[in-house]
């Protein structure tokens, strides 16, 4: 009867701690969202900032609308694939890193296994848990499944959920289109003679807008992501506008 309350006792617990905390991300593999995060941000802002920069240049130098639009288009494709075959590299050059520290990890475990246990035991009073308590521990975690306590609290990794570097690549290529879109299509449609300005707007607010979304996804100050994302794609603009209209002169 006791253990039969106290259980229930638990059980209502875990579920009033589960109600109040119900917006965090528990059982969803944080890291992986993160890598998701991370590439689709990063892939937007760079698809609006290279092709902003990009049109906002040869503008600078030329009226010529064909030829603004077609280097835009040329920056689009070129910089989608670059995107994507970057981020592919990349995660993957990180998923092999982490494959080779779980072999290492299971042959330590396999030859040296008293000696992984202290280390662990180590470990966890590293923690805070005392030394009775570690080493109880550390025995339990090591008979339950040794590799995945020493790769969690080791190594920080999780066996059964590895980085995708295709989930990377394709999330950084489609963000990247999506975000070249933009000062693509506003210079090519808008007039010719404040196309340079429409441009520069848009993508202030197409900025603006991921960086509230990454700061709102990632729990990070608002204001703070949105300024630094604007500031840099205006930046980038100006810039390279003026060097497209120096260039322009130079070859006229």
């Amino acid at each position: 009867m006791l253990a039969r309350h106290a259980r229930d006792g638990w059980d209502d617990g875990v579920s009033r701690l589960d109600e109040s905390h119900a917006g965090e991300p528990h059982g969803v593999n944080l890291a992986s969202r993160l890598n998701w995060l991370r590439a689709g941000v990063l892939g937007a802002n760079d698809g609006i900032v290279s092709t902003a920069g990009l049109v906002a240049g040869v503008a600078g130098a030329t009226d010529d609308t064909r030829a603004i639009v077609l280097a835009g288009v040329a920056g689009l494709v070129a910089g989608a694939i670059s995107m994507a075959a970057g981020e592919y590299v990349s995660v993957s050059t990180q998923r092999d890193t982490e494959r080779a520290q779980l072999v290492m990890e299971a042959e330590e475990l396999r030859t040296e296994p008293e000696l992984e246990l202290a280390e662990l035991t180590g470990l966890l009073r590293g923690r805070g848990l005392s030394a009775r308590l570690a080493e109880q521990v550390a025995e339990e975690l090591t008979e339950h499944d040794a590799l995945a306590a020493h790769a969690e609290i080791e190594l920080g990794l999780d066996p059964e959920q590895q980085t995708n570097p295709w989930h990377a690549a394709w999330a950084s290529m489609i963000a990247f289109v999506l975000g070249a879109l933009l000062p693509l299509l506003v210079i090519a449609f808008a007039p010719a003679e404040q196309r340079v300005w429409f441009t520069g707007v848009s993508v202030a607010a197409a900025l603006a807008l991921t960086g509230w979304i990454s700061s709102r996804l990632g729990g990070s100050p608002p204001l703070r992501a949105v300024a630094r994302t604007v500031a840099g794609g205006l930046l980038a603009m100006v810039v390279t506008n003026v060097v497209g209209n120096l260039f322009g002169v130079y070859l006229d």
